[in-house]
């Protein structure tokens, strides 16, 4: 249905890459996103994505997840010849202490992460108001559930 790619370049923390492929299958089935459209999806470590963020973004600081619309010079190349909603980029380290200081699994702050970034490249922005905030909030609680212990205004 969707070609979806994980690259996980960091060796140090177990990540469920099964778990990520389904999570993003839901979500992109469940956001009408069209059948073979790609995603690229990358696993590793915060100097990575902070590097990332400065060089796409122009923000020199550290972040948990990145996305890259279509049109962004991708980091992770796909087939020219297909729809591409876009990269994500989660850095690991920080993903962990999120979940730590939330009490939560790796694998469950991986998953928000990961589902927060694929709203973004759908075009869900928490940054644009308190009724998009909630908006998206609302979508990521219908995939993952009761976002309660994950709500941040970032």
């Amino acid at each position: 249905m969707y070609d979806i790619s994980i690259e996980v370049t960091v060796d140090t923390h177990d990540v469920d890459v099964g778990a990520m492929h389904r999570l993003a299958q839901r979500v992109m089935e469940g956001e009408a996103v069209a059948d073979g459209t790609a995603l690229a999806i990358l696993v590793t470590d915060d100097h990575a994505v902070r590097a990332m963020n400065h060089e796409f973004l122009g923000i020199d600081a550290p972040t948990d997840v990145l996305s890259f619309p279509d049109e962004a010079d991708d980091f992770i190349q796909g087939a020219a010849d297909e729809p591409l909603l876009g990269d994500i980029a989660i850095a690991i380290e920080t993903a962990a202490k999120q979940a730590a200081e939330g009490g939560r699994s790796l694998d469950a702050e991986i998953a928000h992460l990961l589902t927060h970034g694929i709203l973004h490249l759908c075009g869900y922005d928490h940054e644009a108001g308190l009724e998009e905030e909630q908006r998206m909030q609302a979508r990521e609680e219908h995939y993952l559930g009761d976002l309660g212990a994950f709500h941040r205004h970032s």
